[in-house]
């Protein structure tokens, strides 16, 4: 059964997957990918959540405050062996439901074009494409995305 915990990106649980995150990021970019990591320091994230397969760490996900009204969805990650089973689509939902809760309307994602489980994690979820953002505007293997946490505000 997976069970769904609240926490902050101090948890050891959080730091571990990032560092699991990380490896594979470095193994699909290579060089590239160290531009990203300027991008994806974990310290100081208010807003984490961890899965867990009974006791076992086996995904994640933060949010954290990009501008008014905005919140940028984060280091999302599942085990390898845990993907295809709706795991990272419940970390997903609880975040933007934790991001509607403390008064965000949108949430915001960068993620790369070579992570076929993060792009269709993302379109399944209801994320739309939008031109890259930010740091990540002009970045060929960025795609973005965002979300409205308040579909009546768009219509």
């Amino acid at each position: 059964m997976i069970t769904l915990v609240r926490t902050d990106s101090s948890h050891p649980d959080f730091v571990a997957l990032v560092r699991h995150l990380d490896k594979e990021l470095a193994a699909i970019y290579g060089e590239s990918q160290a531009f990203y990591d300027q991008f994806n320091k974990i310290n100081m994230i208010r807003h984490v959540v961890l899965a867990y397969d009974d006791d076992k760490p086996v995904a994640c996900g933060a949010i954290k405050e990009y501008s008014n009204g905005v919140m940028e969805v984060k280091r999302m990650y599942t085990l390898p062996e845990y993907r295809s089973k709706g795991i990272a689509a419940q970390v997903l939902a609880k975040l933007e439901n934790w991001a509607a809760s403390l008064g965000y309307d949108k949430c915001i994602l960068e993620t790369g074009d070579s992570q076929p489980y993060a792009l269709r994690l993302y379109e399944k979820c209801g994320y739309k494409v939008i031109p890259n953002y930010g740091q990540y505007a002009g970045m060929g293997s960025s795609i973005c995305f965002e979300k409205s946490l308040n579909p009546d505000l768009g219509r």
